[in-house]
């Protein structure tokens, strides 16, 4: 069906379109959004009563329609769905149903969450003219030619008068759609920003009420209002800080049109931004944050059409990341103008590239704007990865032609546009890497291909399938497409008379700016129409086999020569793979479409005797067939007589004896000809170079060819099989100059393990003329003459070719298996070599013994190669290349020997590794550990050489040469590590017994809470693809008999029962799975795996991942009957309500119930928190009723247009409106206090009630119980004396209790009542005991401040009940229950209580992150995950114990812990005791013990409970690279320090899910003495001292200067003098810091010289930053000073260290310029080379710019300090030198000069030096580090 028509019935269906939408948000950093949206939408029936939209998460306020109030509902399927009470819900085997829950969810959510009852008062006028809606405006002129009758149908649409719906909404803690990236603990330092995110398939409803298709698309108009700066600056701050501070920035899809400041509040900005292009909601996005901004200039070396200009671009990145993104975006721009100049001008007015954290996908593109992941920036050290954001960032501009603004016009037709964006891509990516990558790469991608679709995948296009791609086939579409548009591109240039794709393109461009393409919609009809109009071929047969049909050829060439024919004969058989495999299923064949015949031509190219190539073209059109084709030179005058041969030998005998032009010929015919240890006898026998024999050389000598090429022209996606001799393949290898034909000649040679390959293949990679990856797959090719046979010849040709990067041998002659590769230090500017010498790391891995061992030369080798890496002079980083040299240190270690005959499963192999194996392992993991120790402390890019340490560790575990335990990957799976680090430990994770109960609860908390979605996906998708590879390795075995059964199916030899075995198999493993211990019956998994899944705030496809699981692991309930009624909420539900016609109410109730009655949400507690970090925010607009009752409205069927007006009830806003909180002030204090209470008590009992009613689980407990309404019919014959909050309040405010206790029992009785009505485990059990627990522990505290105010000054001291009421309690009975929810309750230290709010009204400057002005409008909840805690993760050890279906547990369960703590405060008090300072508050004896807790408890590495605790409270160890206390510390007694949100600049912040602290208490100062709990993920650390090649002496005067810099700071004064203990306040300094230092100490050092190097100087820096951090819990004053400080030391330092030039040698190198210069020898090489005006146009071919080196230039270097090292000039001088005989050579006029030139220079040099040694010897100035070869 056409699309056209089905977007026009939708719009029927609908009865209206949108015409244009406005969006007007204010963003809270806090973790919020709210405002409204104004969608103007154009109905299309008269009969139009309700309007639907989609929309989820979102609390819509009101709706307004045409200016009048509309009645609206909004119910979301998926977070209501419901499995009935409390007992079913929670039953695992019933996981069948919630899935055909979720798919009618899904179903019904498609027709819109949100019904907008249009009003009687809005009419519907009719417009003057009819048309069916602004998306078909275009189309009525040019229909397609398969509907000719569709214009008129088109034209009686009748079009009616805009109306105008605005929605207002707000959006808190969303978790799908839009993304806060907030500080947290684990990650402090992170800069808050915000964006649209890709999370899921219905993402954009996920953030705005819209209409959420692809083909629905309209204008757009956008209004942020984001806060100024992110960071409070000090009032009396100067401009010099104004410009240090980044100011927030949105970015977002279309064209900025201003911004503004606010017009009431000058905190604020208003970004305003205009999409005049018809863009699709799913192609919306937008960020903010304090970008960086970067204006990516034009290019002025393009050719621009007359009247265009180039549009502007700009790219944004974090702060901190702004010199990485000048070299990841330097492509962009001829990226552009090489599109514009390809595919027509670029669609919009200009281009933003957004680079932001934690982004689920590498990109997300949309209109004008892609958000990219940080991970694609690097700095100018990067290679591979500057590769990669090469191609990714090409690929995103790209996607704005084709995928943004051309769409697909139905998801078939999906591979075309994402085949365009990615075809064109490479095209560009053909420009910046050149032809050999590009080739290169379309030969590997077709391999790919060719191995994936055998049967398994569908075509690429399947008109019958509606729905889109599902992730498993979307990366075979990608891979397919590109090479199906290449293929036919070359179809189209050699069959027709264009160009191939190259006109066609930029028709289809012009025609979706031009108007004239259908909504932009491009079908893949469309696309082959006008590949036939340019180049009259028709693809129809092209298409139906490689775009209909599935399926590639597998070709098998032969050829031999008939000498009577004079000619080639060659047989052609072809196979069609996917064919075969689906044979004997006609319903795979219907479904899938295997192509059983692929006919077309296929280009041969046969290379005759003497060098000539010919092409002939073969017609393939049976799957069987012989050609004869026809040769060319004569049989007689073959290879001896003919002029082309004879002049060949002629022009290799002159090149031999040293004509430079005869050789440059010959390399252009041989690649490797002119290799100088290639002609020499010695070097040949150094190399051992096999040569031909005399027979092969009879043999080639009568060849009538040289070689024949098969698919010369790239025109098939197939495998194709090529019998030739390997001297043909060496000849195609050597002369052949298309890299696809040499990737093919070292395949096939690879086959043919001889000593001539192993040559063959060595001189390939020596030879620099190969393109480098053709080297590196010869050197992997190697591999395969490393054999006994050859007797290893393949593995000495690999080490000969390493010792190029090694020190040579002392002895000639050594042996290269005994020898110890000691590498010289790397220096990886030649990209080429790098790449080569990785794959031959990589190569030598892989060589083995016939036992499947590795020669221990090898691993020894590895051991060499790690130990004495030095990367020291490299301007490159080694991350990379450290990381391939451990991974294959890894395969090296690992035996590939196969499992005995009869035994069924691998882990049964025999491991006979020998006590010199361990050695070498041991030895290998000891370097491993210390690179994955450095790189703690110097990471890698994005820690690559860890990730590589865990791979290591994982495979040598499954190996079982190192011990396979949890530990050793637990500490990277926490919170704290970059994403990757993480996903590797997971992996390594999954391959340990992870199932047992500790660590499954660990992994399911993860999958439930973790704040990164990547994460979370990444381990809920691999937790059922380890559990199918335990099996597989055998740590669950099946029993006996089955495993009989098992081996007994296998011996079967027909196809059915191969079937039939699998399908045992697969059986038999399920059978094992459900059956073991561990997994099957696991408890933690049986219990929690239901509540997750009906989490109602879970992701999507973590959904999906755990019932897979469930499917895996627990046996479907038996359920025939019911399965037919599941069905039944999906149809329309009758209701009798006399007022209303038959309507449909939703089939899921959105409100939850209150006290009494069965639950309708689930009963899971500790499993639905958002995935958000709450923050301290302003009040939002959403403080109006969240949800309105759901209007009754008819449900309209899919095929009728039939709308009827719903009569609404009178009283709307009542029953769903959320309880207003009418008693939080008193009206009458007096009669408050009439019954008896005192001030205070009422005071505290008001702030309690406070508190209580803004907390999460008190909802249900806000009003009194109804029967009706609460579904709870017997409620009052239950319970006797009802109560409530309300209730409480208002006995509060008439002045009923007596006391505060009788408040406290009224609360309890209250708890008491749900308690006995609800069933235990239900939802209001649950929501009762943790409300209970959270009361306790408040009241707890309002006790002891209420007992302390009675015995000093009671009126004050209720006064600051409040604020401390915040804080949590110090005593350990407030402690609750070990659950989940109870991760961040424990004592919290006195220091904290009492000395934080100095912190806040200190006089000192402060930073704060601004996140709404009224802080207390959200409430501490630190229990039972209350308010948002999904940013607190649940304790895996502890987390599922909130379901049990027991008695509810007391509010605190002693774990040991509790004497230990008892008496640890019982030594602090006495402490405090003994001191004679006044006691300011009562509570600061009691949390101060926790940090010598802290201290005293060690942990238990083989605990894994704790282990498994993903407490957010505790920082992993880890990503700390501080090395003074590495162990992890229990999570049981890990207090967190209650501070106040004292936020930093930029990067840093701190604590923001805690309140803040009064300022009302007048404490004594800190003074940055404060202990700390554990040390924060990035302090300097103290590291140990170690001996330094060379060090640095000090330079007294600029450690001075930097100094007095940093005493310039106001942060710097806590570390102006020592630490005094009394004056400070902190007596236990000195017990805990050994090794205290303050800046004081360090002048009077230097004033004494006391420093001798630099280095020590440092060091004494570093110890006072780190002295603080150790004795101070992180987020305080002290801390974030140091944190400010060290900024400034880290920005300073690298100017003090800066090498340079004495003066000395830089006057004297000067003197040799300038006698140089004045010299008439120098005159070739005074300025730099002009290639046009001397004549030489190739000169920057040969010599690339960057090496480009001439006198001015060099002394303008020397001049500005840019040489470091005499040496270094030196160098710079020789690159001249030999550049000018590169280029000239050393023959010509400039070769001579040179020579003389470099004669002169070395003279000057040395008389230069001899004359300076004496002079030096006072005056070393800088000294330069000698290199030294550490030997271990």
């Amino acid at each position: 069906m056409d699309t056209r028509i089905s977007l026009q019935r939708e719009h029927v269906r609908r009865g209206f379109s949108i015409s244009h939408q406005k969006v007007v948000l204010e963003i809270d950093f806090s973790g919020a959004l709210w405002g409204y949206t104004e969608i103007t939408i154009i109905p299309t029936s008269s009969e139009l009563r309700t309007i639907h939209l989609h929309s989820r998460q979102c609390t819509i306020q009101s709706v307004t329609v045409g200016g009048h109030p509309a009645d609206f509902t909004h119910v979301d399927p998926l977070t209501n769905i419901s499995m009935g009470g409390p007992a079913e819900a929670s039953d695992c085997h019933r996981h069948p149903e919630l899935k055909r829950k979720i798919y009618s969810a899904l179903q019904e959510s498609d027709e819109g969450e949100l019904s907008i009852a249009i009003p009687a008062e809005v009419p519907l006028k009719q417009s003057a003219h009819s048309s069916s809606g602004l998306s078909f405006a275009n189309e009525v002129a040019t229909p397609e030619p398969q509907t000719p009758g569709y214009p008129q149908a088109h034209s009686t649409i009748p079009e009616f008068s805009p109306i105008t719906v605005n929605i207002t909404y707000s959006l808190r803690n969303p978790v799908d759609g839009f993304e806060f990236v907030l500080p947290s603990d684990a990650y402090p330092f992170r800069v808050p920003h915000a964006y649209t995110t890709p999370s899921s398939p219905d993402s954009a409803r996920c953030w705005v009420p819209c209409l959420d298709n692809l083909w629905e698309k309209c204008t757009w108009e956008f209004e942020f209002i984001v806060p100024r700066y992110l960071e409070e600056r000090d009032i009396h701050g100067d401009d010099e800080e104004l410009s240090d501070t980044s100011p927030t920035i949105v970015v977002c899809s279309g064209e900025l049109v201003e911004q503004v400041a606010h017009p009431y509040n000058s905190n604020k900005t208003i970004f305003l931004f205009s999409q005049a292009v018809l863009t699709s909601v799913q192609h919306i996005a937008f960020a903010a944050g304090p970008f960086h901004l970067l204006s990516i200039p034009p290019d002025n070396t393009a050719e621009e059409p007359s009247g265009s200009s180039q549009p502007l671009m700009y790219a944004f990145c974090l702060p901190g990341q702004e010199q990485m993104l000048q070299s990841s975006t330097s492509c962009l721009r001829s990226a552009m103008t090489f599109y514009a100049s390809e595919c027509g001008s670029y669609p919009f007015g200009s281009y933003k590239l957004v680079f932001v954290d934690s982004l689920p996908t590498q990109r997300f593109d949309s209109a004008t704007l892609s958000l990219v992941t940080t991970d694609l920036l690097h700095g100018d050290d990067a290679i591979e990865q500057a590769m990669e954001t090469r191609h990714a960032l090409g690929h995103a501009l790209a996607c704005q032609w084709a995928g943004i603004n051309i769409i697909p016009k139905s998801w078939s037709d999906l591979w075309l546009v994402n085949g365009l964006a990615l075809h064109i891509t490479g095209l560009f990516m053909r420009k910046l890497f050149g032809n050999n990558d590009y080739r290169f790469r379309l030969k590997k991608d077709m391999l790919r291909a060719v191995e994936w679709d055998m049967g398994g995948m569908p075509p690429i296009c399947q008109p019958q399938v509606l729905d889109p791609p599902d992730a498993v086939t979307l990366p075979f579409i990608n891979l397919k497409a590109p090479l199906v548009l290449h293929i036919l591109d070359r179809r189209l240039g050699k069959s027709g008379t264009s160009l191939g794709l190259s006109r066609v393109l930029p028709k289809l461009f012009l025609s979706a700016i031009s108007g004239e393409l259908q909504n932009n919609a491009l079908s893949t009809h469309t696309f082959l129409r006008t590949c036939r109009k340019v180049s009259g071929v028709d693809p129809r047969s092209f298409a139906e086999q490689w775009i209909y049909g599935s399926g590639c050829p597998s070709f098998g060439f032969s050829a031999s020569f008939n000498r009577k024919k004079m000619a080639v004969e060659i047989t052609m058989r072809q196979e069609a793979p996917a064919y075969t495999a689906m044979e004997n299923s006609e319903v795979q064949k219907v479904l899938m479409k295997p192509v059983p015949f692929f006919e077309g031509q296929m280009t041969i190219r046969i290379h005759e005797a003497d060098g000539t190539p010919y092409e002939h073209v073969l017609d393939i059109r049976t799957p069987f067939k012989r050609y004869e084709v026809p040769f060319n030179t004569k049989y007689k005058r073959v290879r001896r007589n003919t002029k082309r041969y004879l002049a060949r030998q002629a022009a290799a005998q002159a090149a031999a004896e040293g004509d430079a032009e005869a050789a440059e010929a010959m390399g252009m015919v041989d690649m490797g000809f002119g290799l100088e240890i290639w002609e020499k006898e010695q070097e040949r026998e150094n190399w051992k170079v096999a040569d031909w024999t005399e027979e092969d050389e009879g043999i080639m000598s009568g060849a009538t060819y040289e070689w024949i090429r098969m698919d010369a022209d790239f025109e098939w996606i197939a495998n194709i099989k090529f019998e030739q001799p390997d001297f043909m393949w060496v000849s195609q290898l050597q002369r052949d100059r298309d890299v696809v034909a040499q990737l093919e000649a070292v395949t096939a040679l690879a086959e043919k393990p001889t000593a001539i390959v192993s040559s063959t293949l060595t001189k390939t990679v020596l030879v620099s003329n190969y393109y480098f990856r053709i080297r590196c797959e010869a050197a992997t090719a190697l591999v395969n003459c490393a054999v006994r046979k050859l007797d290893f010849l393949g593995l000495f040709h690999l080490f000969k070719l390493f010792l190029r990067y090694c020190y040579d041998p002392e002895d000639p002659n050594q042996d290269l298996f005994s020898h110890k590769y000691v590498p010289k230090p790397n220096y990886f500017s030649d990209v080429s070599e790098y790449f080569v010498r990785k794959s031959l790391v990589s190569a030598i891995s892989q060589v083995r013994f016939e036992n499947g061992k590795t020669p221990s030369v090898v691993r020894q080798f590895f051991i060499d190669q790690l130990r004495y890496n030095d990367n020291t002079s490299n301007p490159y980083s080694d991350g990379f290349y450290i990381s391939t040299i451990i991974s294959a240190a890894a395969c090296a270690n690992v035996s590939t020997a196969p499992p005995e005959r009869g035994e069924l499963l691998p882990t049964e192999t025999r491991t006979d590794y020998t006590p010199e194996d361990m050695e070498l392992v041991k030895q290998t993991r000891t370097e491993v550990d210390r690179y994955r120790s450095m790189d703690r402390l110097i990471p890698s890019p994005h820690n690559i050489v860890t990730i590589a340490a865990l791979e290591f560790y994982m495979v040598l575990g499954v190996a079982n040469l190192l011990p396979s335990h949890p530990r050793t990957f637990f500490p990277f799976t926490r919170e704290g590590n970059y994403t990757q680090v993480r996903i590797a430990a997971f992996d390594g994770l999954f391959l340990t017994k992870w199932y047992t109960p500790q660590i499954m609860r660990y992994i399911l908390a993860v999958m439930a809470h973790d704040p990164s979605q990547v994460v979370r996906r990444h381990v809920a998708r691999n937790a059922c693809y380890s559990l199918a590879l335990l099996v597989q390795m055998g740590e669950m075995k099946a029993n006996g008999k089955e495993a009989e059964a098992l081996l007994i199916e296998e011996d079967g030899n027909s196809q059915e029962k191969i079937k039939e075995s699998k399908k045992s198999e697969m059986d038999t493993m399920i059978k094992v799975l459900r059956k073991d211990r561990e997994v099957g019956k696991n408890e933690a998994l049986r219990e929690f795996l239901m509540p997750i899944a009906l989490n109602p705030e879970i992701d999507h496809e973590v959904r999906w991942c755990i019932l897979k699981l469930a499917d895996l692991l627990i046996r479907p309930v038996e359920e025939a009957p019911p399965s037919v009624k599941i069905h039944i909420p999906s149809t329309p539900v009758i209701e009798t309500a006399p007022p209303l016609p038959s309507v449909k109410m939703p089939a899921k109730v959105p409100r939850v119930i209150k006290t009494g009655g069965p639950p309708i949400k689930s009963p899971m507690v500790p499993f639905n928190p958002p995935t958000k970090l709450k923050l301290p925010a302003t009040p939002h607009p959403d403080v109006i009723p969240s949800k309105l009752p759901p209007v009754p409205i008819t449900e309209v069927p899919k095929k009728a247009v039939v709308f009827a007006k719903p009569e609404l009830p009178a009283k709307v806003h009542k029953p769903k409106a959320k309880p207003v909180k009418a008693n939080d002030k008193p009206v009458h204090v007096p009669k408050a206090q009439s019954g008896g209470m005192s001030l205070n008590d009422l005071r505290a009992s008001r702030n309690a009630l406070k508190k209580l009613k803004t907390n999460k689980r008190a909802t249900i407990f806000l009003q009194p119980v109804d029967p009706i309404r609460d579904h709870a019919p017997n409620y009052f014959d239950i319970i006797k004396d009802p109560m409530d909050l309300s209730t409480m309040g208002a006995k509060l405010e008439e002045g009923m209790y007596k006391d505060r206790f009788a408040f406290q029992a009224d609360f309890r009785l209250m708890i008491n009542n749900a308690k006995t009505y609800n069933l235990v485990g239900s939802f209001v059990h649950n929501e009762a005991i943790a409300l209970e627990t959270f009361f306790e522990k408040q009241w707890t505290i309002i006790n002891k401040t209420l007992e302390a105010a009675d015995k000093a000054h009671p009126a004050p001291m209720v006064e600051t009940a409040k604020p401390v009421s915040r804080i949590l309690p110090p005593v350990a009975k407030a402690l609750p229950a070990k659950t989940p929810s109870a991760a961040p309750a424990s004592a919290v230290p006195s220091r904290h209580l009492n000395n934080a709010p100095p912190v806040a009204s200190s006089s000192r400057p402060m930073i704060k992150l601004k996140v709404g002005s009224q802080i207390n409008k959200i409430p501490e909840q630190p229990l039972h995950q209350s308010s948002k805690p999904q940013k607190r993760k649940a304790k895996a050890s502890d987390s599922p114990s909130s379901l049990v279906l027991e008695a509810p547990p007391p509010p605190y369960v002693d774990d040991g812990s509790h004497d230990i703590l008892q008496e640890v405060l019982a030594i602090e008090r006495e402490k405090n005791e003994q001191r004679h300072r006044s006691i300011i508050d009562k509570d600061k004896s009691t949390p101060s013990a926790v940090p010598g807790k802290r201290k005293k408890t060690e942990l238990v590495e083989d605990d894994i409970l704790a282990l498994a605790t993903p407490s957010k409270k505790e920082r992993p160890s880890p990503p700390g690279p501080s090395t003074v206390k590495p162990q992890a510390v229990p999570p049981v007694s890990i207090p967190k320090p209650v501070a106040p949100p004292i936020k930093v600049r930029k990067e840093k912040a701190v604590e923001p899910s805690r309140p803040p602290m009064p300022t009302d208490s007048p404490i004594p100062s800190l003074k940055g003495k404060e202990k700390e709990v554990i040390a924060p993920p990035a302090p300097t650390p103290v590291p140990p001292k170690r001996k330094l090649a060379q060090a640095t002496p000090i330079n007294e005067k600029k450690c001075k200067d930097l100094l007095k810099t940093l005493l310039k700071l106001p942060e710097s004064e806590l570390f102006l003098r020592p630490v005094d203990t009394v004056l400070d306040g902190c007596p236990t300094y000195y017990d805990e810091i050994l090794n205290p230092m303050d800046f004081g100490t360090m002048s009077t050092k230097l004033n004494e010289e006391k420093y001798r190097t630099m280095e020590e100087f440092k060091e004494d820096m570093e110890l006072v930053f780190s002295n603080c951090r150790l004795f101070n819990p992180p987020g305080t004053s002290p801390t974030i000073c140091a944190t400010v400080v060290e900024k400034v030391f880290k920005k300073e330092w690298p100017k003090a260290m800066e090498r340079k030039l004495s003066w000395t040698e830089k006057r004297g190198l000067q003197g040799i310029l300038t006698t140089l210069v004045k010299e008439q020898i120098s005159w070739v090489f005074r300025e730099p080379v002009d290639p046009v005006a001397l004549g030489i146009p190739t000169y920057f071919e040969v010599i690339p710019k960057k090496d480009a080196r001439d006198l001015r230039t060099i002394r303008l270097k020397l001049d500005s300090d840019k040489y470091e090292t005499v040496e270094a000039f030196e160098s710079d001088m020789d690159l001249m030198l030999h550049n000018a005989i590169k280029f000239n050579g050393t023959d010509s006029e400039v070769g001579f000069i040179a020579s003389a030139f470099r004669e002169r220079f070395r003279t000057l040099l040395a008389a230069w030096k001899s004359g300076a040694t004496k002079k030096r010897k006072d005056d070393q100035g800088t000294p330069q580090p000698t290199k030294k070869i550490k030997m271990g």
